[in-house]
C-alpha cells in the first residue's frame, strides 16, 4: 500500500471537510453552555450530556443502522478464509478504545461503547456473522501491532492512522475515514495556534502515535511527554502539567465539546488517514473488508454512520469518504 503523508498541510477529503466544522462545532457547544457546564454538551456517550436525550437518539440510530446491514454470502466467506473462521466462532474480536469521544467512548451509565468507530465494528461483525456481536479488547496508540501480530485481535478500529511504516508490520483495509493533526490547549494558558509555536512548550500526546515524530520535525525543542490515553494526556493538559496536547482533530474537539476548560487552536496541520488494521499475510480477508467498506459507502450507510456519531456534533451534510487504497 502506497500511503503519502504530507506533514503540516491540512486534511484532505473527509478531513479537509472537518476541519472548520469541528472547531465550529466544539466552539459553539462551548460558547453555549450555561455556567460553562459540561452537563450541556450533548457528546454520545458523555456522562450528564444533555438530558440524555440526544445521545439515546444516536445510539437508537446506530442500532438501526445495524439491525439493517445484511449479512455477507457464503459465497463471500469460502470454507477456511478468516471471515468464515470468525462466523463459526460467533464473534469480531475487535481492538478498540472507550476514551475517545465521537469515536469510541464508554458510557458509564449504559455499559455501552459508542462513536463512529464502535459502529463500524458493529456493522462489520454483523455482516460476517449475522448479528453484531463483538468481543472488545482495549488498545493503546502503543499495543496495536503487537496484538494484530500475535492474532489477539482480529481487526483494530482505533482512528489508526494509516503509514508506511506501520503498513511494513500489519494490514490496513481502506482509509475509511480522514483527520489530521491539531492542537489543543487550555483556555487559560498561551494561545498556541501552529506547530512551530511548540518550541520550547511541554506537549503531551498518545505514544505509538504519529503526533510525536510531526511535533518534533515542527518544533525540534518541544518537550515531548507520552501517555497510553487520550484520557491521561487529556488530564495533563487540564492540571497544567503540559502546554498542548496535540493528536488528531476529531479526538480533540470530542474532548473540547465534554471540557470546557480546553479548547482547540488552529487548523489541522497533517493527513491522517484512517485503517481498520488487519494482521499482514491475508490478502483475502483485507479484500473482504474493502468490498465490505465499498459496500456501505455507496449504499449510503457509512454517511449515516457519520451522522449518527461525529456529525452529531458537526454541522452540515456528511463528507465524502476517502478513496480506498
Amino acid at each position: 500500500m502506497n500511503v503519502r503523508r504530507t506533514a503540516f498541510s491540512r486534511g484532505t477529503r473527509a478531513g479537509a471537510g472537518l476541519t472548520a466544522a469541528l472547531m465550529t462545532a466544539a466552539a459553539l457547544l462551548l460558547g453555549g453552555c450555561s455556567g460553562g457546564s459540561a452537563s450541556s454538551t450533548g457528546v454520545p456517550g458523555a456522562p450528564g450530556s444533555g438530558g440524555g436525550s440526544r445521545s439515546t437518539a444516536a445510539a437508537g440510530a446506530v442500532d438501526g443502522l445495524v439491525a439493517e446491514e445484511q449479512p455477507a454470502s457464503a459465497a463471500l466467506m469460502p470454507s477456511g478464509s478468516t471471515a468464515a473462521k470468525i462466523r463459526s466462532r460467533g464473534a469480531l474480536v475487535v481492538g478498540g478504545t472507550r476514551t475517545a469521544a465521537l469515536f469510541s467512548l464508554l458510557d458509564p451509565t449504559t455499559g455501552r461503547v459508542d462513536g463512529f468507530d464502535a459502529a463500524m465494528s458493529q456493522l462489520l461483525a454483523k455482516y460476517i456473522i449475522g448479528r453484531p456481536a463483538t468481543k472488545l479488547v482495549d488498545v493503546t496508540s502503543a499495543t496495536r501491532e503487537a496484538l494484530l501480530r500475535s492474532h489477539q485481535v482480529d481487526t483494530v478500529f482505533a482512528t489508526y492512522t494509516i503509514t508506511p511504516e506501520r503498513a511494513e508490520v500489519v494490514a490496513f483495509a481502506g482509509p475509511y475515514y480522514e483527520d489530521g493533526l491539531a492542537i489543543e490547549v487550555r483556555k487559560s494558558g498561551k494561545a498556541l495556534s501552529s506547530p512551530e509555536d511548540l518550541a520550547g512548550r511541554t506537549v503531551v500526546t498518545q505514544s505509538g502515535s504519529t503526533a510525536a515524530a510531526a511535533v518534533k520535525k515542527a518544533a525540534p525543542g518541544a518537550k515531548i511527554q507520552l501517555f497510553d490515553t487520550n484520557t491521561e494526556c487529556l488530564q495533563a493538559l487540564q492540571q497544567g502539567r503540559a502546554d498542548a496536547y496535540v493528536l488528531d482533530q476529531g479526538i480533540l474537539a470530542g474532548n473540547a465539546a465534554r471540557n470546557p476548560d480546553v479548547t482547540v487552536s488552529g487548523r489541522t496541520f497533517s493527513q491522517e488517514p484512517y485503517g481498520i488494521g488487519l494482521p499482514l499475510g491475508d490478502p483475502g480477508f483485507k479484500h473482504f473488508v474493502d468490498d465490505w467498506l465499498r459496500k456501505i459507502e455507496s449504499d449510503g450507510t457509512w454517511a449515516k454512520v457519520w451522522r449518527a456519531t461525529v456529525g452529531t456534533e458537526v454541522p452540515g451534510a456528511a463528507p465524502a469518504p476517502p478513496r480506498i487504497d
